[in-house]
């Protein structure tokens, strides 16, 4: 079963819900990152979270989430866009711990202390960014305190990534269900309920449930579902875009790259792919340059 986002509206339109399963995306940026356990399900839950988020906005509008937290890991930056693709990285991928139960200390790898800044580029004349305290360092946990301090809206947040003995990401995913105006509060009863007595989302994955059954979990048949779209990690980087930073750097700089005779090598902190840049390559930009 490829990754994939589903949206349902539920209990006569008063609540809205999206369902992920995001193993693949997660185990990729895994590799990508060679991050360690800990750190593989902290960074798998933020990069969930946010495509999730992205899943709520429309076109070419696009969505970062910067947690800096206390913890080990240095802080996570995951950014997406509305057509499900995503990307990230971490500051100290070689992150481990775990608790005495043997599970994995993803939150103690984020810290309990801290923000979580939230940018969007909704492609009109500004910038939005907007925050909220890190509380707890569990990915789900401080997102739904997100959404319900800066944007004022009550939300369910249920993220889960569970590590196999190879150290891989063997099943992820998750789902944000938000509360609209006129949902009853015996409609909020039955939904606190049911996500009380769900297994963790991760066990739901590994044991194949699709988003839409685990939506199903929660509204008990109560919703419609709306849309469906393909998930993935995805980088946008190119020479091009690289090459515009170094013209950017100015006269100045790039002579001083020039005088040390060695190529330039430059390196994709969400991907990793490397480009290099020869010296005829900086010259043909210092004659660019400003």
């Amino acid at each position: 079963m490829k990754d994939y986002l589903v949206k349902a509206y539920a209990f006569d339109g008063t609540v809205r819900i999206y369902a992920a399963k995001t193993t693949d995306l997660v185990e990729e940026a895994r590799q990508i990152h060679d991050t360690w356990p800990a750190a593989t399900a902290a960074f798998g839950k933020a990069l969930t979270g946010t495509i999730i988020m992205g899943a709520m906005y429309k076109g070419d509008q696009n969505l970062t989430i910067r947690f800096d937290g206390s913890g080990p890991i240095g802080g996570i930056v995951t950014t997406t866009n509305a057509n499900g693709e995503v990307r990230g990285y971490v500051g100290n991928p070689h992150t481990h711990a775990s608790t005495n139960d043997d599970k994995l200390a993803d939150a103690y790898a984020v810290g309990n202390d801290g923000f979580i800044h939230v940018t969007k580029d909704l492609n009109v004349r500004n910038i939005f960014t907007s925050s909220s305290e890190i509380r707890t360092g569990e990915i789900a946990q401080d997102l739904a305190y997100y959404f319900t301090m800066s944007e004022q809206i009550p939300s369910a947040v249920g993220l889960g990534v569970l590590i196999n003995e190879m150290n891989e990401a063997k099943a992820a995913g998750g789902f944000i269900l938000q509360v609209m105006p006129g949902a009853k509060s015996e409609t909020l009863d039955e939904i606190e309920r049911n996500i009380n007595a769900m297994r963790p989302v991760s066990d739901l994955i590994k044991e194949d449930y699709t988003p839409e059954m685990i939506i199903g979990e929660i509204t008990k048949g109560k919703h419609e579902f709306i849309e469906t779209i393909s998930l993935h990690y995805a980088c946008d980087c190119s020479r091009e875009r690289f090459s515009k930073g170094l013209i950017a750097l100015g006269k100045k700089e790039l002579q001083q790259l020039i005088d040390e005779k060695e190529p330039v090598e430059t390196v994709c902190h969400f991907c990793n792919k490397k480009y290099t840049f020869s010296d005829d390559d900086l010259k043909k930009f210092l004659d660019l340059a400003k």
